[in-house]
């Protein structure tokens, strides 16, 4: 499956490229794995969907900020690696999720993000090990923040 392809298929629009946020690099390849730095929300023109699940945003509102953040990693890639194909598998995603105090789904909240990446890369490449924590704040208050680590392809 062509994750090129299946982009165009569904209609997704990836935002804008991410500006950078400090002194980092945006992916660093070691061999055939890639380590991606973290990633908000990005809607471009430097607006990102921000608040804390579970009192700024609702659930659904979280997944969907979860959602953006997949595009924004999607952009990312491609901008670094000129072609999505060349994601072999994702390996292991990092998910931190702007919480109230008593917001205890941020699994639920990173199905947003895992949906979207099964549904681009397909279930086997797509889907990887996973972690999902809540943190009383993130960088500029955004609602959440992703890092993954992937394979390229052969």
């Amino acid at each position: 499956m062509s994750a090129e392809s299946r982009i165009q298929e569904l209609g997704l629009m990836l935002p804008p490229s991410v500006p950078p946020g400090g002194i980092y690099k945006p992916l660093v390849i070691s061999g055939n794995i890639g380590y991606l730095s973290g990633h908000g929300p990005y809607l471009g023109d430097d607006k990102y969907i921000t608040g804390r699940v579970g009192e700024d945003l609702t659930l659904g509102e979280g997944q969907e900020a979860a959602r953006q953040v997949g595009l924004a990693i999607l952009r990312t890639m491609k901008d670094q690696l000129g072609d999505l194909n060349k994601v072999g598998r994702i390996i292991k995603v990092l998910a931190l999720v702007n919480s109230a105090n008593d917001f205890c789904q941020q699994p639920q909240v990173i199905n947003g993000f895992s949906e979207l990446m099964k549904e681009v890369f397909g279930e086997d490449r797509g889907i990887g090990a996973r972690s999902a924590m809540a943190t009383n704040t993130l960088p500029g208050n955004i609602a959440v923040e992703i890092e993954l680590i992937f394979e390229l392809a052969e």
